[in-house]
């Protein structure tokens, strides 16, 4: 999935050709203020449905808010509230002053916050300026769940701007009236916590840059080939596979990620790839593996190694509540198995080919998967080699081709998308305009079909990542991945051209890195690259 030999190559392209760029002869030969195009509508993702005006409200920085509605007493709506505080009024205002508006108001139907695949995210936002009716502006979200409360906190946020001269929060172009809805219900980004570990306030940083962009899941590949550090009680020597003992997650760790991803509108996608990725199991507990000399992939030929699956997955049930949970299955190279005496009798006792082993592995995976009440999503391989067996529960995540989900849908599958060659963000010289204008239903016709795909991700892979880049090798790509899968296709097709969706782009960057996410700039030539001379964010 994460194509070592791209990144070699293109590493040794980012070392031996960029060293040649001396910073120091790039000189600002006069000054220059940027101007934002005010016709531009500077919302990120872009809402599916908004008209404006062109009035300018001020914000009271002693904003309160009231609940109405069947969720009135919702402690992740409150708690947000007061985070999206913090965000607005990070400057502080004048105080003793006449302000537009002075509450917000927040009607939420439904008092449920259970986060399942699907949950209504929906908002109206509504921002209305003075008249002779009222001395004041009015500010309301009004949605069917907490968590489409959630989507209209982050919009109003975004439409709050702090004005320096006059040091007043304003809301410009009222009146906004917003009605929005996600395109896709599964909106993801991978991250990978195998090939380099990422301490838990990392992990959350990354969660809350996600709210940021109204993405929805965090999928957590947690364990590979490379280490184990998860703590699973039913089999407490696996993660004896973590790199070193201080780079590990409790179960409490655990508890404690999921539980913040909650209280953002994110939930939490476990991996654990089998039968290949998964050497570091045999660290802890060998018997895991064909053999001493031999350690990939699990030993088919085995109980104990199903019993310790389903071990692990018993414990991580009790973690993580999403529906789904990602059983891998993808690059699996059966030669441990065809070599190994004991497992080439058991193939032979058992009339199989090492193709049919790799397909009783998966099946028995999935079966362990779904005796949990998890829904299982396998990488494409699966779908590839043997997709009339796969469980038809089975959610297909393509990585590989640009056509898999097109396949898969033909054949009733559900599936995720994920194309590597444009929203793999470990690939760092695809620029940002291959990323956003990438789409998941290409090729898919029919309204039922489309149905069927969920929505993709983007995928972090780790090997080339860890705590001091991750985030700027995030982001900004992973918004152009966030409005492909939130926003109307036709509404920024119509209303955004390249050089409008990258101005917007470049703005919801300076976004991130004022709310404290390093995000790089969006236009060098290799991601996650800083800025190669001087000049404003918006223009980088």
């Amino acid at each position: 999935m994460s194509s070592n030999s791209q990144f070699l190559f293109k590493t040794l392209i980012l070392l031996f050709i960029f060293p040649l760029v001396n910073s120091r002869s790039i000189k600002s030969t006069f000054h220059k203020t940027t101007e934002l195009d005010e016709s531009l509508t500077y919302l990120w993702p872009l809402p599916s449905q908004f008209t404006f005006g062109n009035d300018t409200l001020t914000v009271d920085p002693n904003l309160s808010i009231v609940f109405t509605g069947n969720g009135v007493g919702s402690v992740i709506v409150k708690e947000a509230f007061e985070r999206y505080k913090k965000i607005i009024f990070k400057h502080g205002s004048k105080s003793g002053e006449f302000f537009d508006v002075t509450q917000l108001t927040v009607i939420v139907h439904s008092d449920n916050d259970e986060l399942q695949l699907g949950v209504d995210e929906s908002y109206s936002l509504l921002v209305t300026k003075s008249n002779e009716h009222s001395i004041i502006g009015e500010v309301s979200i009004e949605a069917n769940s907490v968590y489409g409360a959630l989507r209209g906190l982050e919009t109003m946020s975004q439409l709050c701007i702090f004005d320096y001269g006059v040091k007043t929060v304003q809301i410009h172009k009222a009146p906004w009236f917003i009605q929005d809805k996600p395109r896709f219900a599964y909106r993801g980004l991978l991250l990978d916590t195998s090939r380099h570990y990422l301490p838990i306030e990392i992990i959350k940083q990354i969660i809350e840059s996600m709210s940021y962009a109204k993405l929805n899941v965090l999928h957590w590949h947690i364990i590979d080939e490379e280490s184990f550090p998860l703590e699973v009680p039913s089999y407490p020597n696996l993660w004896k596979g973590s790199y070193t003992k201080w780079e590990r997650y409790t179960v409490e760790d655990a508890y404690e990620i999921v539980d913040f991803a909650k209280m953002r509108g994110i939930n939490v996608m476990a991996e654990v790839d089998v039968p290949g990725h998964a050497e570091s199991w045999g660290v802890g507990y060998p018997d895991l593996w064909p053999s001493p000399s031999c350690k990939e992939p699990l030993d088919v030929s085995k109980n104990y190694t199903f019993d310790a699956i389903a071990g692990i997955l018993a414990d991580m049930r009790k973690i993580f509540p999403f529906e789904l949970f990602h059983l891998g299955g993808d690059e699996v190279n059966t030669t441990c198995w065809t070599t190994t005496p004991h497992i080439k009798q058991w193939l032979q006792d058992h009339n199989m080919t090492s193709k049919d082993a790799y397909e009783y592995f998966v099946l028995r995976a999935q079966e362990i998967a779904i005796s949990h009440s998890w829904t299982p999503v396998n990488w494409e391989e699966t779908f590839n080699t043997f997709p009339s067996k796969l469980n038809p529960q089975t959610v297909v995540h393509n990585w590989l081709r640009g056509d898999v989900c097109q396949k898969a849908v033909a054949k009733g599958f559900r599936c995720i998308y994920s194309n590597q060659g444009f929203w793999y963000l470990d690939h760092l010289d695809v620029p940002w305009d291959k990323v956003y204008y990438t789409e998941p239903l290409e090729g898919i016709k029919s309204i039922s079909a489309q149905k069927l795909v969920l929505g993709g991700e983007a995928c972090m892979w780790g090997e080339t990542a860890d705590a001091s880049d991750v985030q700027q090798t995030i982001w900004p790509r992973a918004a152009a991945v966030a409005e492909r899968l939130w926003s109307d296709k036709e509404a920024t097709s119509s209303t955004n051209t390249t050089s409008a969706a990258l101005q917007r782009l470049e703005y919801f960057r300076c976004l991130l890195t004022r709310r404290g996410v390093p995000a790089a700039p969006v236009t060098n030539f290799y991601a996650r690259r800083p800025p190669i001379g001087p000049g404003s964010c918006y223009e980088q």
